[in-house]
């Protein structure tokens, strides 16, 4: 299917304007609050002939792209669908070319159609956008006809100027322009980022709001991350920034827009929650014991302002259409479609023209599955094409062989296959006494960003693990460290997987050969590990022994709800995670012998 054209945009001035720019204060300078018009909407609207009382507003939505412009490869390329029978089917999901074909076509036939995104559309992305520090899918967004888009954590992995420059465009300041004669143009649509403050002057770091216009027909947009942001990014990436709470923040600006006459508002809020099933086209307002949302967007949409009209969310990479009251008891959708552009949601919100509000009512939503087998978006496969030629001395090169799947992202289990393979491979790299003298590794699930894929997914060959693969399960980079922890740390370390910040949704450490332990899952908090079952190479911990610990500098910050872990001391800096995970599989593969998923016997489950 052909694009559709270029809309006509109000910003393409401004933005032009604001291209050489590359600071922060100069980005705010650029585009004062409420500035923004997106006034021409997909379409030709209802000419000048009588405007009846209401029009229906198409709002489409997705979150979570991580700069996925491929199809996401293996498990974590599907989604879950239950069937009439009740049984689950696995649809394989995503790609830029199949999402862009989406969206053109649930655009046609609705002459007012506006497209937002929930956040975290660039960071932990793939090899062929995270090598260009994600210009690639800023581009793609850019034709995808994207309107708007919140932050979310991972748009400050590389920190605020780098934001800046990707909203506003100019060459990376260290790697300069990837195409000879081409700059990097920058974002056509607004980053929003309403509870992100510079701690020095105390004003807002981006744009905390824009209002999409047209024929008469206002919508305004407020963006936020989660409140919790800097405890999942390195130190760096959110320095000399504040994060604020959600509720007080969006509430803020809806009484700000609200002022403006602008009285339809839509929430665009990277932060989630987990539906009671994962199937995609699960009924979320199901009466059922056990049934509906939890997570800490239920008590963020309860405490929004009945101003605002619709919530999309993300952060959680879950799929779900629910209704939450909102503080006046009346139902208000909330909404969220999985990640990697594997879905879309397409909301009617009808405007009434006259009290320029939504009709609550009628909101209605849905769930949309981004198939692979609809014709693909040819100016999308172009870009691909484009940056993958860019990207093919560095991506293709072997290192390593795998015998079967290796599941990270896509599995579910607390203990992950590649998991362990990552932890074995940090544990490995740094153990002989010049590399920091490690006796074991954690490995945070959440870097863990995709599967490793026994099928080729270029020529290179079924079971060859190409850079490119590599790179797309451990995208950050992250240096290693090892650090004296105490045995009591280590313990602590262990219980904070599931109590304080981590209790409602656990994180569970992925953890080296040598250490095991049972977790309880009937019990709550910190009791779910039980203490006297760890062992690490076959011995009991001693609280006041000091053990020598490998793990990533953002485990070693404390980072992802890890205090005991910032604890560390006798820091030594290592290699980066990619360096270990593509020397490990050198060293313990080859064409002959193949890695094998390893046994997950580490951690024992009780449910």
């Amino acid at each position: 299917m052909s694009a559709t054209p270029q809309k006509n945009r109000a910003t393409r001035r401004v933005l032009a304007a604001a291209a050489g720019l590359a600071t922060v204060g100069a980005l705010v300078a650029a585009m004062p609050a409420g500035a923004h018009d997106r006034g021409d909407g997909h379409g030709h609207g209802h000419g000048n002939g009588h405007k009846p009382r209401t029009v229906d507003v198409q709002l489409l939505s997705f979150n979570d792209l991580h700069g996925n412009l491929e199809p996401p490869a293996g498990s974590a390329g599907n989604v879950s669908e239950t069937q009439p029978d009740g049984t689950v089917k696995a649809i394989p999901a995503g790609g830029v070319e199949y999402l862009a074909t989406s969206l053109r076509t649930a655009r046609q036939g609705n002459p007012y159609s506006v497209t937002a995104a929930g956040g975290d559309m660039v960071g932990a992305s793939p090899l062929l956008s995270g090598l260009f520090h994600d210009e690639p899918t800023i581009e793609a967004l850019n034709g995808l006809d994207l309107d708007v888009s919140a932050v979310g954590n991972h748009e400050f992995d590389e920190g605020a100027a780098e934001l800046a420059r990707l909203q506003n465009g100019g060459c990376h300041p260290v790697e300069g322009c990837y195409e000879k004669g081409k700059k990097f143009k920058g974002a056509d649509f607004p980053y929003l980022a309403a509870n992100v403050t510079k701690e020095k002057t105390g004003k807002p770091l981006l744009k905390p709001y824009t209002v999409w216009k047209k024929n008469g027909v206002k919508i305004g947009f407020i963006g936020v991350t989660l409140e919790g942001t800097p405890d999942i990014v390195t130190a760096n990436g959110v320095k000399g920034l504040k994060f604020h709470d959600e509720v007080e923040t969006i509430n803020k600006y809806a009484r700000e827009l609200d002022r403006k006459g602008v009285k339809s508002i839509v929430a665009l809020i990277h932060e989630g929650g987990a539906p009671a099933s994962t199937s995609y086209n699960y009924d979320c307002d199901s009466p059922g014991a056990g049934d509906g949302i939890s997570g800490p967007i239920v008590d963020i949409a309860k405490g929004i302002t009945p101003k605002v009209d619709a919530l999309v969310t993300g952060h959680t990479h879950q799929a779900y259409v629910c209704t939450v009251p909102d503080p006046s008891g009346k139902p208000r959708m909330v909404t969220s479609a999985s990640s990697f552009g594997k879905l879309y949601t397409d909301t009617t919100l009808t405007y009434d023209r006259r009290t320029h509000d939504i009709v609550r009512t009628s909101v209605k939503s849905a769930n949309h599955v981004v198939t692979r087998d609809q014709a693909k978006a040819t100016d999308m496969t172009r870009l691909i094409d484009r940056w993958n030629k860019l990207a093919a001395p560095i991506a293709g090169k072997p290192q390593g062989w795998i015998s079967a799947d290796i599941n990270g992202r896509g599995s579910t289990a607390p203990e992950k296959p590649l998991g362990n393979v990552i932890a074995d491979a940090q544990l490995e790299g740094l153990a002989p006494a010049d590399k920091g003298g490690a006796e074991v590794a954690f490995m945070n699930p959440g870097g863990i960003r995709a599967d490793l894929v026994h099928k080729a997914s270029g020529g290179e060959g079924d079971g060859v693990v190409t850079y490119g693969e590599a790179f797309t399960v451990q995208p950050f980079t992250n240096m290693m460290n090892v650090v004296d922890l105490t045995g009591a740390q280590l313990v602590s370390a262990l219980q904070q997987q599931v109590s304080g910040p981590n209790e409602a949704s656990p994180k569970i450490l992925q953890v080296s050969r040598g250490l095991a332990y049972t977790l309880d899952l009937t019990k709550t908090g910190a009791a779910r590990v039980v203490t006297d079952t760890i062992r690490l190479n076959g011995a009991a911990i001693d609280p006041a022994r000091t053990y020598r610990v490998a793990m990533n500098e953002f485990l070693a910050g404390g980072g992802d709800g890890f205090p005991a872990l910032g604890q560390g001391t006798n820091k030594l800096v290592g290699a980066s995670d990619l360096d270990l995970f593509n020397a490990y599989l050198a060293a313990h593969s080859s064409a002959t012998a193949p890695l094998a998923p390893p046994a997950t016997d580490r951690i024992t489950v009780i449910q």
